[in-house]
């Protein structure tokens, strides 16, 4: 039974580790919807996500192998993509060419940060999903993360109401390392962890700079991004070799490694015409208790703050217990043992079910989502500025029209295998 007549909105997810493992576990808290369909390219993957779906009763999905068959399910009234940063392109172009042959009836596409691995793949899956007219939303969870939002918006209601705009956001994402081989490839993931984190710090601080309920677009100009970007921890020889044993011999970092940490500072014109900083940090060089995110909101006369480790709950386990490694506390947990946080509900504290439920109302609604692919594409050209601007040295004038022609077929020397930490 299609939305139209069911008033539900079937979804069918393209990709089957383990970001479509946190938008299934989302939709739980989104009531007008189901999983109808999984589709991957590993087939024990793509079952353990069906049968998640089923498990947590939020659908009962059809397994496919080729997207193009998961559109031409009737069933499927929208998809999810999250599928690594190598095929996105392909397979959001395989999408288009069925809606636009008519194979396939679509309501809407919603996409996995970052929208492309350069402002040219962004601009392509921009353009193809314009072609045939569907309606898109960029999936970044940050910008939906009920703590995040809430203070954003008193911030604002309150603070920036009495005694004016906002000035400086600060926004960090950190933890000890990626789930998957081909994150830590700077080819496949195009770069490193500037590429796949700073995508979420330069969102939420346009976002937080940004008053509730206009488009950042709107309200904020780049003028410049300043950025660094080193491998710390991960190509010192131990670690590389750490890598190898875990990966195989496609993740080098003896020879071919990728940024593990990255800050940039974007500075924005604001709708008043004021000055006003994004700071930026990310690494995956960080050991603590797990992931770490932490957002930061300084105005005039008040401030806001959210870290994702300060939790309602705790777990004490002394040395007496010697437990198994697992992520069962935190994401991306680095210890069994002393003083643990735990994250109750982590896809409802990252954002991803209110994520989920907007994009849902909107394409059931046939509204365009409040966080869409040209913010995507925008965030991408701010990611490969942040690159340029580590790569040679220097503060990038985002004012300047040769920049833009630069960003434009710019390509990283990380994601080109060519670049070396410190030099």
């Amino acid at each position: 039974m299609t939305a139209q007549a069911s008033g539900r909105l079937g979804v069918g997810i393209v990709g089957s580790g383990f970001i479509a493992d946190f938008h299934t576990r989302a939709f739980r808290g989104v009531r007008d919807a189901d999983v109808t369909a999984v589709c991957g390219r590993t087939e024990e993957r793509v079952r353990r996500i069906c049968d998640l779906a089923r498990e947590l009763r939020v659908g009962d999905p059809t397994a496919y192998a080729d997207v193009r068959d998961m559109v031409r399910d009737p069933a499927v009234d929208a998809v999810w993509v999250t599928t690594p940063n190598h095929v996105r392109v392909e397979t959001v172009r395989a999408i288009v060419e069925e809606v636009a042959a008519g194979r396939a009836s679509l309501r809407g596409i919603a996409i996995e940060k970052p929208l492309g691995r350069t402002v040219a793949e962004a601009e392509e899956v921009l353009r193809l999903v314009e072609s045939v007219g569907l309606l898109h939303g960029y999936l970044e969870n940050q910008v939906f993360a009920p703590g995040v939002t809430r203070a954003h918006e008193l911030a604002w209601k309150r603070g920036a109401a009495a005694s004016g705009t906002p000035y400086l956001a600060r926004c960090a994402e950190e933890h000890s390392g990626p789930h998957n081989g081909w994150f830590w490839q700077g080819d496949k993931q195009g770069g490193g962890v500037l590429s796949d984190m700073m995508c979420h710090s330069v969102e939420a601080g346009r976002f937080l700079l940004t008053p509730p309920g206009v488009s950042a677009d709107d309200w904020l100009t780049p003028v410049s991004v300043d950025a660094t970007i080193a491998s710390l921890k991960w190509s010192r020889p131990s670690y590389a070799d750490e890598l190898a044993r875990r990966y195989g011999a496609e993740v080098d970092y003896r020879s071919r490694p990728s940024e593990d940490y990255a800050r940039a500072t974007i500075v924005y014109r604001n709708g008043d015409g004021d000055e006003v900083v994004a700071e930026g940090t990310t690494s995956w060089s960080y050991v603590g208790a797990g992931l770490r995110l932490t957002f930061e909101l300084l105005g005039p006369e008040y401030a806001m703050s959210v870290n994702s480790l300060d939790t309602e709950a705790k777990v004490f386990l002394s040395r007496e217990i010697a437990g198994r490694p697992g992520e069962d506390l935190v994401e991306k947990q680095n210890a069994e043992g002393g003083l643990m946080p735990v994250l109750p509900d982590e896809a409802g504290a990252y954002g991803y079910t209110e994520e989920n439920r907007h994009m849902v109302t909107r394409f059931l609604d046939g509204a365009a989502p409040a966080e869409s692919l040209a913010d995507g594409l925008q965030v991408t050209r701010l990611l490969m500025a942040a690159y340029l601007s580590a790569q040679e040295g220097r503060r990038v004038d985002l004012a300047d029209p040769a920049t833009a022609e630069k960003l434009a077929g710019f390509v990283p020397d990380v994601a080109q295998g060519t670049w070396r930490s410190g030099r």
